[in-house]
């Protein structure tokens, strides 16, 4: 046997999906290798046969007839191993002692496209990515048609490669944003890529950032509007999702969804969503300022209200509400983690009959109850889960603001998180980018 079939079958051998069929025809000798679990061995075998069979009738040279099959290349056993665990098949050809990869027909390893499961689409096409990312640049073809449309892809990772590919239009996208990403990836690609982590780090985007500097979304018209608005697409393989490069501010209100609707609807729904931001924060820290420490700001019937619902309460308005927004936090953890029929019963249970039993108790006031509910839903208003999840974290910093300064330490939370906001980069361009491209206005 041949000294690199030999270093091959070394390496991978001994995986028990691993093939290494040695086929004679006519006077060519041919080893063909590969993986089961991921190559269609009959047919594929079928396949090769009546090309090499047809070869020879026409006295077509072999190299040049296996070409027509995939990329006819000279590998030597380092490529070849990448090849083969890439689900491809390697043909071995004697007597020249060369390597042709070949494609296969491949297991269906993938599900077909369906609709988004985590993005709501009411009125819009209904594609979602799915784990293969070669379907994911067709469905993203298929929406964006244009010859502008640049597709670079990489092969991340040392010891377990992963594709990811980045996708821009040419006349859109800036050069220099373009120039920098692809500067960030080139000399990570060594680095294992395996979650979104591993991402940050690969782009060399801050890991203790608390707004996520790329948006996630399922939706192949969202990932559309995107490249002609100049942005960067991330694909990576085996991920159901696309990376939107860079994330500003206004991306948290604005769905592509929304240009659905009539435009005086859209501009509606994007006011609601700005509002439930500012509940979301301004809420729980106003509740603990006008109750512990400016209840003065109150008209005095408001002011007997709020004493009335807290009467019996042992705790201070802080610890009452931190309290009760960590038992929250658990709840919509709780949810995420359960299988979806027993989610729905815990959100039942903590949601209300745990806020129940906590008001009859006295632990916490009727009050504090209605603000906290009305701050969950509010927080769900936001476009992206990631985004809600930044959010859900500010909301703290101004409770403990408020706990202490009142209504002035509120206003001094949201001067330091715009502070914050201001100060995040995503290469080079602010997060908190209001600039429009051209034509965007007019279309909303």
């Amino acid at each position: 046997m041949d000294g690199k079939l030999q270093e091959i079958k070394a390496k991978i051998g001994g995986n028990d999906d691993f093939f290494l069929i040695e086929q004679q025809y006519h006077h060519l000798y041919i080893v063909l290798i590969g993986l089961k679990s991921m190559i269609d061995l009959p047919k594929t075998t079928l396949i090769i046969k009546e090309y090499i069979e047809n070869g020879f009738i026409t006295n077509t040279p072999i190299e040049q007839h296996l070409d027509s099959l995939g990329e006819n290349i000279n590998l030597d056993s380092a490529k070849a191993i990448s090849s083969i665990l890439e689900g491809n098949l390697i043909v071995f050809v004697n007597p020249c002692s060369k390597f042709v990869k070949v494609n296969p027909i491949s297991r269906s390893l993938t599900r077909s496209i369906e609709s988004p499961t985590n993005e709501n689409v009411l009125q819009g096409p209904l594609s979602s990515f799915n784990e293969d990312i070669i379907t994911n640049i067709g469905l993203i073809r298929k929406q964006f048609v244009s010859e502008n449309l640049q597709v670079t892809s990489f092969s991340i990772g040392d010891q377990h490669k992963t594709n990811l590919s980045v996708v821009y239009d040419k006349n859109q996208a800036e050069k220099s944003l373009v120039q920098r990403l692809m500067n960030q990836i080139k000399p990570n690609e060594k680095k294992e890529l395996n979650n979104l982590q591993d991402l940050i780090k690969i782009l060399g985007l801050p890991s203790w950032s608390i707004v996520f500097q790329f948006n996630t979304t399922e939706n192949v018209q969202a990932t559309g509007k995107a490249l002609s608005k100049g942005k960067l697409v991330l694909l990576v393989d085996r991920m159901p999702f696309a990376l939107i490069v860079p994330s500003t501010f206004w991306d948290m209100f604005t769905s592509e969804n929304d240009r659905n609707y009539p435009y005086i609807i859209m501009v509606g729904i994007r006011v609601i969503r700005i509002l439930g931001v500012l509940i979301t924060l301004i809420m729980p820290g106003l509740y603990v300022a006008l109750v512990s420490v400016n209840p003065e700001v109150l008209r005095i019937e408001l002011a007997l209200s709020v004493g009335q619902s807290r009467e019996g309460v042992p705790y201070p308005a802080l610890v009452e509400i931190i309290m009760l927004l960590i038992i929250l936090e658990l709840i919509m953890e709780a949810s995420v983690r359960l299988p979806k029929s027993i989610g729905p019963t815990i959100t039942m249970v903590g949601g209300i009959i745990l806020g129940q039993a906590a008001v009859e108790a006295k632990l916490v006031s009727n009050l504090l109850i209605i603000i906290l509910a009305a701050t969950t839903i509010a927080n769900s208003t936001v476009v992206g889960f990631q985004n809600s999840n930044s959010i859900r974290l500010f909301k703290y910093l101004i409770v403990l603001m408020a706990s202490m300064f009142g209504i002035l330490g509120i206003l001094a939370g949201i001067f330091i998180i715009c502070t914050y906001l201001a100060s995040v980069k995503t290469f080079g361009i602010p997060f908190i980018n209001l600039s429009s491209s051209k034509g965007e206005m007019n279309s909303g």
